[in-house]
């Protein structure tokens, strides 16, 4: 937490209880939504509002701090921005995600045929299909360097 709030701290930004609650909870969990978030940092310190956290993660979003998973059909998730280029598992039928590291490693790890102009600074890649325990008679284990988290 100590980083998180020097790093606050060094963009000109106070480290509020709102924004330490926020970070305390993606310090625990990742892929959380707002609501998620809103409930941990509640235990945490007391009344805070659903718009507060709103404001804090738009915030810290927009600074970097914090990356949002937007998925079809689904509200956006949040995860603490690491700077590990990783990518995202979806499970299709529980929505679980899981971290994997990216194959290539640095940013951007795929480059369009025609760029039409634009410089390319990062790819997102997502990939869907069924978890272990979606999956009858698979038993669950993560791969090599996986992170999995639930959602």
């Amino acid at each position: 937490m100590k980083e998180l709030e020097t790093r606050l701290r060094e963009l000109g930004m106070r480290v509020t209880r709102p924004r330490r609650a926020v970070l305390d909870e993606l310090l625990l969990r990742s892929h959380i939504d707002v609501a998620q978030i809103a409930a941990g940092a509640r235990q945490r310190i007391g009344r805070v509002s659903t718009q507060a956290v709103y404001d804090v993660v738009h915030t810290l979003t927009g600074a970097g701090i914090l990356r949002s998973i937007e998925l079809p059909g689904s509200p956006a998730v949040f995860e603490l921005a690491r700077g590990d280029n990783h990518h995202h598992l979806v499970c299709r039928a529980c929505g679980r995600i899981a971290d994997v590291p990216c194959p290539v490693g640095k940013a951007p790890c795929l480059r369009p045929l025609d760029a039409t102009g634009y410089a390319i600074e990062e790819a997102e890649v997502t990939y869907w299909g069924l978890c272990p325990e979606c999956r009858p008679g698979i038993p669950p284990a993560a791969p090599h360097g996986t992170t999995i988290t639930t959602h």
